[in-house]
This record gives C-alpha cells, structure tokens and sequence, in this order.
C-alpha cells in the first residue's frame, strides 16, 4: 500500500497538536496564585476560559492589571497566545444568577464564595461550571476542575496587551 507523504504530515502535526495542549492542561491546575482564583484555592488550579476572544482578553487584562498596581508601573507589553480546546461534559450553568456572590468583581468576596461554589460542585462530581464574565458584561466563561475534560488544545492567534502609563491597555493583533 502506498503512502500519501501529505498523510504522514498530518500525522505529525497531529501529534504536535496533541503533545501542545499537554504543558498547558498540566500548567493551569499545577501553579496557583497564593489567594486562588475565583472557582479554585491555592491548593488546585483550574482552566479558565471564555467564549469569545475579548472576553478572554478583558479577563486576563485584569489580572495583569493587578500585577501592575503592585509596583505602580503601568509599562508593559506582554504577549499571549490564544489557546482553543474541546470540553467534554455537560456543565452547570449560572448564567441567569448575575447577583450570585461568586461574580462579585471584589475579589475579596467573589473569590471565597466562587471556590466555596467549586468545591460544592466538585464534592458532586461536577467537572466544570459556566458563568457570566465578570470583567466583560454579556460575555460566558467556563471553568474546568476536571483536567480529562479538556481536550485538542491547540493554538489560535497571538497578541500583544500594551501598557503605556496607565492601566488602560491597548490590544495588537500579532
């Protein structure tokens, strides 16, 4: 039987796809912030995640952000790789609880209730949770505490977020 060379680098780069995704799965729930998150303690991370790209961008642009304040200099390029994946589960969903304690954008409230809330769902056997964006309204997030439940993460496109002075931010599309 022949085989087609256009086959065998497919192959390859699905297994590059496959290998990818390993580091990052393993890297969110492997280094935590000392306070955690807003669905996960110091203990264990989480993969977080938003629907759409600005979404995404306005989530983590916050906690940059706050890195920022710390020192007080709002100078910075950094740049990110937009990452896609697959979820596997059916997820609850509290999109439709806007005043759920969990979403406060005080982290000093939203985040003991968020992981109160995680731990309650994960002591139920639930793998993830869906809910509002809190740092950019009309968004949807999702939260994975299960690592099977990611799958076929692979790269999407890269960006830079741009500090020049203040925490207002610029976005480039690389």
């Amino acid at each position: 039987m022949h085989v087609d060379k256009r086959e065998l680098a497919w192959q390859r780069r699905n297994s590059d796809l496959k290998i990818y995704g390993h580091s990052h799965i393993n890297a969110a729930f492997t280094y935590t912030r000392i306070t955690g998150n807003r669905f996960n303690s110091s203990a264990r991370g989480a993969w977080y995640c938003a629907w759409d790209m600005r979404t995404a961008v306005e989530e983590v642009a916050y906690h940059k952000i706050r890195e920022l304040s710390y020192v007080g200099i709002y100078d910075e390029k950094a740049r990110y790789v937009e990452l896609l994946a697959d979820f596997i589960g059916d997820f609850p969903d509290i999109s439709d609880e806007p005043e759920h304690p969990c979403l406060s954008a005080d982290p000093a409230v939203g985040y003991p209730e968020g992981q109160k809330l995680a731990l309650e769902l994960q002591q139920k056997g639930e793998r993830g949770l869906i809910y509002p964006s809190v740092r950019n309204p009309g968004g949807q997030c999702l939260v994975i505490f299960d690592p099977s439940a990611i799958q076929n993460v692979r790269p999407g496109a890269k960006w830079d977020l741009v500090w020049s002075g203040s925490p207002e931010f610029s976005l480039e599309s690389i």
